[in-house]
């Protein structure tokens, strides 16, 4: 481990976002870090040099190496200084297939903290009565836990207003089967998650198609929508919907809201990117929470080792949730319930989420320097990008693509109605480190350059 400093380390530049400075700092930190800049054992600069350098209090430099140091990225020593620890996954790229279809986060949680956790779990978990098999909703601890997290995050919960559940694909599952009853018919944007699509699907339901604008579904086009096809149920994703990457503002929302009302009808609001808004906290459950289903989970925000999904019907309809939950599954297991609760309890769930928008940030920059993308719709971080093109060239690039190894989800399997999906889908957080990812943009970069002859 060697003790000098380099002073050659010019060019780290603080990023413009909206994210506090400590964080926009570590950014720059691990950016220098990932490029090669400090290397495994070398030390950083003091806080003061660093606090110049970005201009920038030493406070807002002491909370940014925290945060490095929680993530495992460095580690302070007394009298000493920080060192950059050697990690094997911090830029490392074995030169494998690229895979983009996959929206998940990548591993931001260190090893010694995941411990810490499991240690609280495990206390807890072995004194649950029966081994919590009595509470297949959640505990009233964990479900309190889980409240008073998103309560903070994104909307007022209390713990009786949720149940847990095996992650947002059970809790959408859980919703529409709920509300099949009412209507079998089911009105989001032309392009949606394709786990809303197989859940409607497994329960012998349709989905059809409202005109959207980059904020989510035209107004106009919705009440039509719902006035001709008689449908009871709106599914959306507000913030960085899948796959087309727009954030629903808050006069958009209230707009939607009235309309739902007008119409009697109920909107499946999954908030599963909530962690990565940028127009503010607004729900629709904070609007007509007596007519949406608000449905979120922690395998976006924290880490998908923990599937631990959320759903908050309006009261009237919790007993039917309850009720088909039990038959499903029984509810989620309870370990799980208990990791999640003691990531919150001992703040690693605000660690990862801090450290997931910082990572969004970096990634959306990196592919839109890549790929030449003047304009997005989320450009202060989001786990996944839309690029448009016609159906044609869409799926030609998804094939291309994957047989020059970058997988890409193919635009058909998004898509609602006949049309055919104008675009693809990247999943930029996928790739477990930075190298990975730009590997794959540059191939796709390259493709994109490069037309195929197309013969007739």
């Amino acid at each position: 481990m060697t003790d000098t400093i380099s002073d050659d380390k010019e060019g780290m530049a603080l990023p413009d976002n909206a994210l506090p400075i400590h964080e926009r700092v570590a950014t720059a930190v691990e950016a220098a870090i990932a490029e090669g800049r400090y290397g495994p054992g070398q030390r950083l600069p003091t806080h003061r040099q660093l606090a110049q350098q970005f201009s920038v209090s030493i406070g807002s430099v002491t909370r940014a190496i925290d945060a490095l140091s929680a993530r495992g990225v460095v580690r302070g020593e007394i009298g000493r200084g920080t060192f950059v620890l050697d990690r094997p996954d911090i830029g490392a790229d074995d030169g494998g297939i690229v895979d983009l279809t996959i929206n998940a986060p990548p591993p931001v949680i260190v090893p010694h903290r995941m411990a810490e956790a499991s240690e609280m779990a495990n206390r807890y978990a072995l004194a649950l009565p029966h081994g919590g098999y009595g509470d297949l909703s959640g505990t009233e601890r964990q479900r309190g836990i889980v409240a008073r997290w998103l309560s903070e995050m994104r909307t007022p919960l209390a713990g009786d207003d949720l149940l847990l559940c095996n992650g947002a694909q059970q809790g959408l599952h859980l919703a529409f089967a709920t509300l099949r009853e009412s209507s079998t018919t089911v009105l989001t944007e032309s392009a949606t998650f394709p786990g809303a699509l197989a859940a409607v699907a497994n329960l012998g339901m349709v989905m059809a198609p409202v005109a959207h604008d980059g904020e989510g579904m035209v107004p106009e086009a919705l009440g039509a929508a719902l006035e001709a096809t008689g449908s009871k149920i709106i599914y959306t994703t507000p913030v960085c919907q899948n796959p087309l990457g727009f954030e629903t503002g808050p006069e958009r929302r209230r707009v939607i809201a009235r309309i739902a009302t007008q119409h009697d009808a109920v909107i499946v609001e999954d908030d599963i990117y909530g962690l990565y808004a940028a127009k503010g906290k607004l729900t629709y459950r904070d609007l007509v929470p007596e007519r949406v289903i608000y449905v979120t989970s922690l395998s976006k925000s924290l880490t998908p080792l923990i599937r631990l999904g959320v759903i908050a019907p309006p009261p009237a309809l919790m007993a039917a949730v309850r009720k088909r939950l039990r038959a499903e599954s029984w509810g989620l297991p309870p370990y799980v319930a208990e990791l999640a609760a003691a990531m919150i309890e001992i703040g690693v769930a605000d660690e990862a989420a801090a450290a997931l928008q910082t990572e969004g940030w970096g990634r959306v920059g990196l592919t839109r320097a890549i790929l030449a993308i003047d304009t997005v719709p989320m450009p202060g971080g989001a786990p996944h990008l839309w690029l448009p093109m016609s159906p044609f060239k869409a799926e030609q690039l998804a094939r291309r693509a994957g047989e020059a190894g970058v997988r890409i989800t193919p635009p058909s399997a998004t898509q609602v109605g006949s049309s055919p999906v104008a675009g693809v889908r990247l999943c930029i957080m996928a790739p477990r480190t930075r190298r990975v990812l730009e590997r794959g943009l540059n191939v796709l970069a390259g493709l994109l350059d490069s037309e195929e002859d197309v013969v007739v």
